[in-house]
């Protein structure tokens, strides 16, 4: 198995967009800027022309023999959700997954991976359009249609469309660390960790007469001073609201209570402090507002399942690791960014 080899499925009716995403992250040699050599291999179940859904045209050269030889294997999306996929190609996608390759499902993909079972049992995530069809559909299944991507570290999903970018940078942050990823997501012009979830896209906005303005700036306020203590009190003043009227709003724009975003939020510059800098614990604590460095540990490995130090240790890791490492479930819950 070549961890540098990534095999992407393509299908007849595929979107550009979709197919090149894992491409542009993987496929380009960006070795001068101390990237690993990746190798794409597109690859689909009858190889030869294939026709994008924009009209375009593609040739595919690799039949699904190369599945078995990726370190990763990405499903880039599916044509439909009630297209149920052919069971040469679940096959190969679970003789892979057993071989030690990474698999992924970008937005639609997912439900390609949930019917070779690799989802069962599992926490996963797909474009929240379809999510609901998605839980009824695989009910062993652990969705949650609120994240931009689940990573459970052998098999990574992600939410429609744009996060599918964001979960291949995220990949990326896990094999070469966010340094590298940060300085490939500058030459994209892209967030290179987008804080937030799908919340934000379902159709649920807020009307400007209920605040959301004010709301908004209040949020991007309180961001700049995690380190301070804030409370709904607090944040009910800089927006002129009161506590009652606050809350019903905050909880309407965001999805959550103010506890549960302040925390969000703090743990989002937790983990930005730790693949940046060489803060200590302490320093970050304080930069962050946990209060204590026992408080920050505590919660942040109930949201990433992995220590601080450890989570230090793999996302400042090395361009050519010797193995790749594992890394945590990064879930989150919706924020407004």
């Amino acid at each position: 198995m070549d961890q540098n080899l990534v095999a992407i499925v393509c299908f007849d009716g595929i979107s550009a967009f979709h197919l090149s995403v894992p491409t542009l992250v993987f496929g380009e040699d960006r070795r001068e800027d101390g990237l690993p050599a990746f190798q794409i291999k597109v690859c689909a179940v009858a190889p030869g022309m294939m026709r994008t859904s924009c009209g375009l045209k593609v040739t595919v050269e690799h039949g699904l023999e190369c599945l078995t030889e990726a370190g990763t294997v990405i499903i880039p999306s599916w044509g439909t959700p009630l297209e149920r996929p052919q069971a040469v190609l679940l096959n190969a996608l679970t003789a892979a997954h057993a071989a030690g390759a990474k698999i992924v499902g970008l937005c639609l993909g997912a439900f390609v991976l949930a019917e070779a079972g690799l989802l069962d049992g599992r926490k996963a995530t797909t474009h929240w359009l379809w999510a609901e069809r998605f839980a009824k559909r695989f009910p062993e299944v652990d969705v949650d249609p609120l994240v931009l991507y689940v990573d459970n570290g052998d098999v990574v999903t992600s939410a429609g469309t744009a996060a599918g970018l964001d979960c291949c940078l995220h990949l990326l942050r896990t094999r070469v660390g966010a340094s590298l990823t940060n300085r490939l997501a500058r030459r994209l012009v892209v967030p290179p960790h987008r804080q937030g979830g799908q919340a934000q896209y379902i159709e649920q906005p807020l009307a400007i007469g209920y605040g959301g303005e004010r709301l908004s700036g209040t949020l991007d306020w309180a961001r700049t001073r995690l380190g301070e203590t804030l409370d709904v009190d607090t944040l009910a003043a800089h927006a002129g609201m009161s506590r009652r009227t606050f809350t019903r709003h905050f909880h309407r724009l965001t999805g959550e209570t103010v506890v549960e975003w302040l925390t969000d939020q703090r743990l989002w510059l937790v983990q930005q402090l730790l693949e940046t800098t060489d803060l200590s614990i302490e320093r970050i604590t304080s930069e962050s507002g946990f209060g204590t460095a026992l408080s920050l540990r505590m919660h942040f490995a109930k949201a990433f399942r992995i220590t601080p130090s450890a989570y230090r240790r793999e996302f400042r890791g090395s361009a050519h690791p010797a193995s790749p490492p594992t890394p945590p479930t990064l879930r989150r819950r919706p924020s407004v960014r």
